[in-house]
């Protein structure tokens, strides 16, 4: 009888694997850039303004604006090119995509684990397209979208004692948009042992979920009051203490701990440690999540969730969570999900 020979995990059958994964990634990728940068006016509450924006700068070359500098150079120098706003609205998402691609390798070498980067690439994308934290980030709040996964980046670097890369991912993310400043002023709690961290988080959390916060702010920080009270007064969004989002939030903080016993060393413990991370990016809103349009300093913590939960999923002891195949296909479906997301004008 003839017999088969087993497969063998040649180095031409991991490179095709790893082409097969890239394939699949930038085809998505450039989807989902299609999708973003061919969307209405009308869809995003903020894409008019950046379109009225780059249209000025189209038709004058430089204009007053409050925008930060990096982003406003960067569109300058697309405006420059004479691309229409269609263009412009593409490049910003390839340019998000390529935030997420910072900050994932800055988690994955933290975290060391042994699967590969090109999956726990795309299980976080997976994860990020099936949130709609991630369709806010990209239609409707750009800049801080842009900025958000540096300010993650730049944490990790701080965690692990990395000064300049911290410098350096922290002036990217503040050069996108002057908000990352308030997360990474909090970046010295990671100096701190854990025990003690737990213990700010927890007391930020119970003095912000009682009013505490607003109250010492509008005490102490008057100014500081009335500038978060004031931004978008018009808007018809509720103001002042929001339950539901620091409940929801500190649900994403315990799960690390909850589904360790399913991931594998040396990733249990380090996914577990880097809470510590998203915890300062949750004080932050603790301490000014009360006035208009608070949703938006939870931005960075809530992006950074996505990656979490592919680490948990890419080092995960149940084999199907980890397999490339099944993750590619949950990306091609996530896509699809996505695409609902923005061609409806869902933001959160």
């Amino acid at each position: 009888m003839e017999q088969t020979l087993p497969l063998v995990d040649t180095p031409s059958n991991t490179n095709a694997r790893a082409m097969l994964a890239l394939m699949v990634l930038a085809a998505v990728c450039l989807l989902m850039d299609l999708v973003v940068g061919s969307r209405s006016i009308d869809i995003g509450t903020d894409t008019y303004v950046y379109a009225g924006f780059f249209d000025a700068l189209r038709h004058h070359g430089t204009v007053n604006s409050r925008f930060e500098p990096i982003f406003y150079y960067l569109s300058m120098a697309l405006a420059n090119t004479g691309m229409g706003r269609t263009a412009y609205q593409s490049c910003l998402f390839l340019v998000m995509i390529g935030t997420v691609v910072v900050a994932t390798r800055k988690y994955y070498d933290y975290l060391q684990s042994e699967g590969s980067y090109l999956t726990f690439l795309t299980a976080s994308l997976m994860f990020l397209l099936l949130s709609p934290v991630m369709s806010n980030a990209s239609i409707n709040v750009v800049r801080q979208g842009l900025a958000s996964l540096l300010v993650f980046a730049a944490l990790i670097a701080f965690y692990q004692r990395q000064w300049r890369s911290y410098l350096f991912w922290g002036l990217m993310a503040t050069g996108f948009h002057y908000s990352s400043l308030l997360y990474l002023a909090f970046a010295p709690v990671l100096l701190l042992r854990e025990r003690t961290q737990r213990l700010i988080a927890i007391g930020a959390f119970l003095a912000y979920c009682s009013g505490l916060t607003m109250l010492l702010v509008q005490v102490l920080a008057p100014p500081v009051y009335a500038i978060v009270m004031k931004y978008d007064v018009g808007a018809a969004y509720r103001t002042g203490v929001r339950l539901d989002f620091a409940v929801f939030s500190l649900f994403w903080y315990l799960l690390p701990y909850g589904l360790a016993p399913l991931v594998h060393e040396p990733a249990r413990q380090r996914i577990k440690d880097g809470t510590a991370i998203y915890a300062v990016m949750l004080l932050a809103f603790f301490a000014v999540g009360w006035g208009n349009f608070s949703n938006r300093y939870l931005l960075s913590s809530w992006l950074s969730v996505s990656l979490v939960l592919a680490a948990i999923c890419c080092n995960s002891r149940l084999t199907p969570l980890r397999n490339p195949l099944l993750i590619r296909i949950g990306l091609i479906a996530a896509s699809g999900v996505f695409y609902l997301y923005v061609s409806h004008g869902f933001v959160i």
